[in-house]
């Protein structure tokens, strides 16, 4: 139960037991009815609990004291566990990290949809759950954050550029990464030397507060076929500097195949509206997927971690059971992926996507892999999604679905309703709204098969595959 104690300074609950992972990657703990959220911490494990934050139904807090450690726990590998926000669950098991993915569907199928269903299928686990991940973005800032040792250090005596990951919660504070366990070795390297040359050359870095300084962002991203793209976010327009970057980066670092630089001076780090500007290599990576290749351009989308993506893919082809005649729509197709993905089981598969860059690249994939029954729209789906639009296009067979983690708009579930294919094949990365959506549709459509996929080992993310059958 734990039993609560009073000082001067922050409350803190004694003794108190961890008993469930939760929302956001935090553990959950109870106190006199009170639900607290924990990061950094496992179930069962027994700890002192310092509240951070008081809210109406919940508290926050952070363990300040273990009293047992639970059989669950095993040692991160990862120095920056506990501080970074990328890995919280690296402290724990992985098959019980599974565990918990799978009952975190299983919670929102059934307590937040009330939803009826089969059961769930066995999560479909990683072989690799490090360096798994296909991009990474690194910040550079002049807010690096500090320990509690580095809080003693005079100010002028601080070293106060980084180049990581924000710190959750802090926009304007950087941990300064050393070593990365979510991306190829290559990624430590190159972040590593880019910052020690940067402060050599007295290249300055970003000062989110004041929206200046010279570098930016860093961002990374390599392919299954050996492909390896950089591309330096400057916030300055200073071709000397940029100059002297991208040439150091290219002469370093001679296994980079597209080198791009982008200058942003908006007041946000979002660079899709933005122009790369290719400074070495060619202009896009591929990657390579069941026979199939797929070109991914700087501003491209896809699916960050390669190997389970094939996994995820196969799922949702499985489930949608095609047999070479069907009419195909897929929703929010990004650069139609899924698309190219089942269309040699189809008889035509039609891909809307929102953004009309990743609709070029949807065409191109098409192209590229001599698939000729895809077609491809952009624009806002709820306005695309029309009975006109079905007219025109075929009344779909089978329906896939993979929207953003908002899920779909009420809109585009009744224009799916009113098309009534035989079967949806819905592919979420948040349960939750999916089985909101899906309560929306039960009265027309059976759950028949449910299979989470987990794509990102050590967070709590998963991603589920669900198919409904007309009733």
């Amino acid at each position: 139960m734990g039993r609560r104690i009073k000082y001067e300074g922050p409350l803190i609950f004694e003794n108190v037991e961890i008993l469930d992972a939760g929302a956001e990657g935090k553990a959950i703990a109870r106190v006199n009815d009170m639900v607290i959220f924990v990061p950094f911490v496992v179930p069962g494990d027994v700890v002192d609990i310092r509240i951070v934050s008081r809210k109406r139904r919940f508290f926050e807090g952070r363990a300040v004291k273990f009293h047992k450690l639970s059989a669950m726990r095993v040692d991160p590998v990862c120095s920056h566990f506990g501080i970074c926000g990328g890995c919280k669950w690296q402290g724990m098991d992985y098959t019980r990290q599974l565990y918990y993915k799978q009952k975190q569907v299983l919670d929102n199928f059934s307590r937040i949809g009330h939803l009826e269903f089969p059961g769930i299928q066995p999560i479909k686990g990683a072989s690799q759950t490090e360096y798994y991940r296909n991009k990474l973005e690194y910040t550079f800032s002049t807010h690096r954050w500090l320990t509690d040792e580095e809080m003693n250090i005079p100010p002028e005596a601080r070293d106060m550029n980084a180049l990581g990951f924000h710190i959750p919660g802090m926009f304007d504070r950087v941990l300064d990464i050393q070593h990365c366990y979510l991306q190829s070795e290559i990624s430590n390297r190159i972040r590593l030397e880019m910052k020690d040359f940067a402060i050599n050359k007295q290249i300055s870095f970003y000062n989110i507060r004041n929206f200046e300084g010279d570098l930016r962002n860093l961002i990374i991203r390599n392919s299954n076929t050996g492909d390896l793209m950089v591309i330096v976010v400057f916030g300055t327009d200073n071709s000397g500097k940029i100059e002297m970057v991208m040439r150091f980066v290219s002469d370093r670092f001679p296994e980079i195949t597209s080198l791009f630089y982008v200058v942003n001076q908006k007041h946000n780090d979002t660079i899709n509206d933005l122009n790369p500007v290719l400074y070495s290599g060619i202009p896009h990576m591929t990657e390579a997927m069941d026979g199939l290749k797929f070109r991914i351009g700087p501003l491209s989308f896809f699916q960050t971690n390669s190997l389970q993506a094939l996994e995820l893919y196969n799922v949702t082809r499985e489930f949608a059971g095609l047999t070479g005649t069907e009419t195909v729509y897929d929703l929010y197709t990004g650069t139609g992926t899924i698309a190219n993905f089942v269309a040699h089981r189809a008889g035509r598969v039609v891909g809307i996507e929102y953004v009309e860059p990743a609709v070029r690249d949807a065409r191109t994939n098409s192209e590229l892999n001599g698939i000729f029954n895809t077609v491809f729209y952009s624009g806002d789906m709820a306005k695309v999604l029309t009975s006109e639009f079905i007219n025109n296009n075929g009344t779909p067979d089978v329906v896939i679905t993979d929207p953003p983690r908002a899920g779909m708009h009420e809109k585009v579930v009744k224009s799916i309703l009113e098309a009534g294919p035989r079967k949806i094949v819905y592919v979420s990365c948040n349960p939750a709204t999916q089985a909101r959506d899906i309560s929306l549709m039960a009265a027309q459509y059976r759950i028949s098969q449910v299979q989470p996929v987990d794509m990102f080992p050590h967070t709590h993310h998963v991603e589920n595959v669900c198919l409904l059958e007309l009733r």
